[in-house]
C-alpha cells in the first residue's frame, strides 16, 4: 500500500478541514489560499494555480505548519497534476 498512487480528488476529510480553515477568523491568508483552492477544485477537473502551489509547497516544508494544514497543502499540490477527465 506504500506505493499506492494518491488520488487527485479532494477527499471528504480535506474538504472539512479546508472549510474549517476558511471559516476561522484566526487563520492567515497564507492558510486560506490553499484551503479555498481545495474547496473550489473539489469534484472538478480544475487544477491549482502556480501562485497557490508555491504557497502550499512552502507550507509543506515548514516545521511550524500543522498536520491538518499540511493535508490541505498536499491535496492542493496533487490537484496541480490532475489530468483532465475524458468526456
Amino acid at each position: 500500500m506504500a506505493n499506492q498512487k494518491k488520488s487527485a480528488e479532494t477527499g471528504p476529510k480535506v474538504t472539512r478541514l479546508a472549510a474549517k480553515t476558511l471559516s476561522s477568523s484566526t487563520a492567515s491568508q497564507a492558510y486560506k489560499k490553499p484551503a479555498g483552492s481545495a474547496l473550489a477544485q473539489s469534484g472538478t477537473d480544475k487544477t491549482t494555480s502556480p501562485e497557490v502551489a508555491k504557497v502550499a509547497a512552502k507550507q509543506l516544508r515548514s516545521p511550524r505548519t500543522s498536520k491538518s494544514q499540511k493535508s490541505i497543502d498536499a491535496s492542493v499540490l496533487r490537484q496541480k497534476e490532475k489530468t483532465p477527465k475524458k468526456r
